[in-house]
């Protein structure tokens, strides 16, 4: 692997960062009384009634669930056009317009006055997360998956399954470690700032909190401006020169004419299937597709994004007070981002299944 290729997925990667700070610092600044009291006062009264038995009940608030769900909502809707404008446009433009929108809800959002702004910044925190993220997780991959967008009906056979030299799965694989060594460490770095932050006098410290998530947007920002295109993205919009000087880049040597072929023969191949979607309901498809779902919607049914998200929150309804809730999100969070180095080298098929097992059983 070349230098440049390993600082692309280092630079590509750096999207799990802003999901992985927003899951910690909404959590974190949703257990704040400053941000209760001016933002969410029924949620605060309710907090400080001793009437109340029930510790959830203090948090039944529409408004506050329409807060840390927008951002959601907002990625999934963004989610289903990303595509369609990265393909238009090229990965790199959208990663960019995905950082810059970031960068505004983040601006937005540490000097929020009502509600009506934060709901506002909340979507457009998910708009740069929807964009951002399917963008980069996709780019990291993309140069190692091209011959998987072969058709069957085509006679063309790849060289190699990977266009990084000699990467035996290794390259997608460091893509795939650092997007999640960024996420978990990314709700680590919040969760630090929360309890850090909630010590400031005068309650403004979750204004802190929420405008430092342009730090990570402005490092996907500038990261969008280095990162180059990916070599079967630029043939797809016909710019098939700087296809093969980029594809030269990667592999760090101009003997590229086999494999460059390889890619144009793909995306020929590809542009043939008319209706991608039907094609991926045909019977012979339909395990895969399947367990592809199951995996993702089983594996956020876990919770466990739940409860890194409310982890304050539920410290909180179980009797700690705030710093103490804070400081349990933040011991959890390095727990997580502990348990990320166990992961710490490349997966077979045997690998991923004991994975999957392991995770499952705990």
């Amino acid at each position: 692997m070349t230098l440049f290729v390993f600082f692309t997925c280092l630079v590509a990667s750096s999207g799990g960062l802003i999901f992985g700070y927003d899951i910690g610092i909404s959590g974190g600044v949703t257990a704040m009384d400053s941000f209760l009291e001016k933002f969410f006062p029924a949620v605060y009264g309710d907090q400080k009634q001793e009437t109340i038995t029930n510790q959830y009940c203090k948090f039944d608030s529409q408004t506050l669930a329409l807060f840390t769900s927008s951002l959601y909502l907002a990625v999934l809707i963004a989610s289903f056009f990303a595509s369609s404008v990265t393909r238009a446009f090229g990965r790199r433009n959208s990663m960019l317009g995905g950082g810059a929108t970031f960068l505004a809800g983040a601006a937005i959002n540490g000097s929020a006055k009502n509600i009506a702004m934060l709901i506002i910044d909340r979507i457009l925190l998910g708009i740069g997360v929807g964009f951002a993220n399917q963008v980069m997780t996709h780019q990291s991959y993309i140069l190692c998956l091209y011959d998987a967008r072969m058709s069957r009906s085509s006679n063309v056979k790849p060289r190699r399954r990977c266009i990084f030299p000699r990467c035996s799965g290794e390259a997608p694989w460091h893509a795939q470690h650092w997007f999640s060594t960024y996420d978990h460490h990314g709700i680590l770095i919040a969760n630090i700032i929360n309890h850090g932050t909630s010590k400031i006098s005068g309650g403004w410290g979750w204004s802190v909190g929420l405008g430092l998530a342009a730090v990570p947007a402005i490092i996907i920002t500038l990261g969008a401006l280095i990162l180059p295109d990916t070599p079967n993205s630029l043939v797809e919009r016909g710019q098939t020169e700087k296809a093969k000087t980029m594809l030269c880049r990667i592999r760090g040597s101009s003997d590229v004419q086999e494999e460059y072929d390889d890619l144009v023969a793909a995306s020929d191949a590809s542009k043939v299937v008319k209706h991608p979607w039907s094609t991926l309901s045909n019977r012979k498809y339909r395990p895969q597709l399947v367990m592809s779902f199951l995996i993702l919607m089983f594996q956020q049914l876990t919770g466990i994004n739940m409860v890194m998200f409310y982890a304050p929150v539920l410290f909180k309804t179980i009797g700690f007070d705030d710093d103490a809730s804070l400081m349990a999100a933040v011991i959890t969070g390095l727990v997580n981002a502990f348990a990320q180095l166990f992961r710490s080298s490349p997966s077979t098929g045997s690998a991923d299944a004991f994975s999957f097992l392991r995770a499952a059983c705990r």
